[in-house]
């Protein structure tokens, strides 16, 4: 079923401006893996991770999940869609996440940012508990981010295993 046109007309600036986040900046829009193309998006944001070193960005990434829960339910809301695939705010905080650990031991490379993506697409597309659970039975913009937060802790857990294991 072919999702409903986001009317932009009729709607404030300021609304216009969340549903924009919310969909990533425009990378949710694509027709195909607007999830997939979320989370590659938010790949770029790793320099400024690195840059701001692991504290500011643990910080900065607990401030983009919460304000993620406003502009999630939001933009659902303004699109008449629970969870719309096409809202990836919630990918660029769990892709966020799942390099954390790789910030920490000053690890990011390439390399590393290609498998924090594979691992998060991974669980955030395959659902193990309680993401499952939590993506069925949690609604409103605090559901939509906590699946993909815990997808992306679920992730960064594995890098951190592997990491403890060489």
């Amino acid at each position: 079923m072919p999702k409903p046109p986001i009317n932009f007309q009729q709607m404030s600036w300021s609304d216009r401006c969340i549903v924009f986040c919310g969909v990533g900046f425009g990378s949710g829009l694509l027709p195909k893996a607007p999830g997939t193309f979320g989370s590659a998006f938010a790949l770029l944001f790793i320099p400024f991770w690195v840059w701001a070193g692991f504290y500011p960005s643990v910080l900065m990434i607990l401030m983009m999940s919460l304000v993620g829960i406003y502009i999630c339910g939001k933009a659902a809301k303004l699109m008449g869609v629970h969870d719309d695939g096409r809202i990836v705010w919630d990918e660029f905080a769990g892709q966020s996440i799942t390099v954390l650990p790789l910030i920490y031991f000053n690890l990011m490379d390439v390399k590393w940012a290609l498998i924090s993506f594979a691992l998060f697409r991974l669980f955030d597309v395959w659902k193990p508990w309680p993401i499952r659970v939590i993506d069925r039975q949690v609604h409103g913009g605090f559901g939509i981010m906590l699946d993909d937060i815990i997808a992306g802790l679920w992730a960064a857990l594995c890098i951190l295993i592997y990491l403890s294991l060489v």
